[in-house]
Parts: C-alpha cells; structure tokens; sequence
C-alpha cells in the first residue's frame, strides 16, 4: 500500500530524512520507534504533504501511485490521515460541522456525491457511541476545552468517520492515562481492515501493548536502521536506543 524508497527531506536546509525506505502492505499495522529527532513526526509531515518540508530526493507511493506530487487536500481525498501529537483548536466551528465539511470535500474530490444531513448524523450518532463519545462534545467548537483524551479520541473519531484508508497515528499516547489510552486503541484496532494500512509512531511499548504491529522498525539518524516483529519493541523497552542510535 504504502512504498517509501530512498526518501530525502529537509527542514530549512537540515537534511532530516537520509535515505529511508519503508513498505507496508495493505492490512498491517507497522511501528517506527526512535530517539528524540530521529526523523520520526518528519516522515509524518513529509508524507502529508506539509509546508517547510522539502523533499529532495527518492520516492513515495501509495497504491502505486506518486504521493509526492499531489497537494495535502489530495493526498487526504486519497485516503491519508495524520492523527495530530497535539491535535488543534478551531474556536467557533463546531466538531459536526468541521467532519462533514471535511467529508464532503473529500467525496467531491473523489467525484462522489455528498452525504446528506440525516445519513451523516446517523454515522456520526453510531461512531461516537463506538468510541464512547459522548454526542453534545461534537457540538462544541473543536477541541476548544477538551482534555488530552478527547482531543485524541476526537481524532480517532475524524479517521473513522472519513474511512481513511492509510493512517498515521504520530505518538497518539502522548499525554493519556490508561483508560484513554486504552478507549483510543480499542477505536484504532476497530479499524482494522484488509483494504486499510496504519503506521504507529510512538516512544514506548505501552502503545503496542493495545494496538499490537505486525512489524517494528527502528528510526534512527533519518533512516529505518532495524526491522523485525513486535518483540524488537520490548528489546527497545529494555535496553534503549543507544545501539541503534550509534550504528546509524
């Protein structure tokens, strides 16, 4: 699904990414742990499309197709998500109104037609239960007021309701206690499906405990230097980075 070869970035003429190559097929779940500045939140945003990070050299597909030449508005009608470290505010502008402006967008892009007011609330009633959410949050202005746990069950909410096919999940823990965490990885596992892709950036093994990878890959230097199964995360959780780190 996804295919990175080679891929260089810089950040106001830092070379952040050195050379990174990553594949990760439809229905798997892949993890990138790392030092602090290690590249990891850079992939994320070179991947999305942000300003300021310049790609200059290699290549990015997704479903065969070139990632890097499209703009982020249609890297996400293609089905890219990016679940925010420290997802925003938007005073004034209610949750509701926020995911369905970004839906219909998304579907005109596509040449779909847009979903109506009663379908879309019928969903949004249904997810938001799923996810525990109660539905007068999604009334507020977004995330104006809202705790580190439901700003990011908040974003969970936003992939699932957008039925994003390839999601970047950029240290999702960040900032939750334990029944957050474990409300927002039982949204993630629910979207797990053969046809949809998730790659989990994270500093810790306690993430992986609730959304278990099928593989783990080490960052390290701006390049995938280590690969292998769920169990190079508790290798990292016990001994660290330093190997790794003095390596690359």
């Amino acid at each position: 699904m996804l295919s990175i070869s080679n891929l260089r970035a810089e950040v106001d003429g830092n070379e952040i990414l050195k050379g990174l190559s990553l594949d990760v097929p439809a229905g798997e779940v892949h993890a990138i742990m790392g030092p602090n500045g290690a590249g990891k939140s850079t992939l994320s945003y070179v991947l999305t499309g942000r300003d300021g990070y310049d790609v200059t050299g290699g290549t990015a597909t997704l479903n065969g197709e070139d990632l890097l030449s499209l703009d982020p508005a249609e890297r996400a009608a293609k089905g890219m998500f990016l679940s925010f470290q420290y997802p925003l505010e938007i005073p004034g502008v209610p949750a509701l109104t926020f995911i369905r402006t970004a839906m219909n967008a998304q579907r005109k892009a596509r040449g779909e037609p847009e979903i109506s007011a009663p379908e879309f609330l019928k969903l949004a009633k249904a997810t938001a239960a799923s996810l525990k959410i109660e539905f007068d949050m999604l009334k507020r202005a977004l995330n104006v007021g809202f705790s580190g746990g439901e700003k990011k069950r908040m974003e969970i909410f936003q992939m699932a309701m957008l039925s994003s096919r390839f999601l970047i999940l950029d240290e999702t823990d960040s900032g939750l206690d334990i029944d957050a965490l474990k409300i927002v990885s039982d949204g993630v596992n629910a979207m797990r499906a053969p046809d949809r892709a998730m790659l989990v950036i994270t500093h810790y093994q306690r993430l992986l405990d609730y959304i278990k990878p099928d593989r783990v890959h080490v960052l390290a230097a701006g390049r995938i230097v280590a690969s292998g199964g769920p169990e190079l995360a508790l290798e990292l959780e016990r001994e660290g980075y330093d190997k790794y780190a003095r390596a690359a």
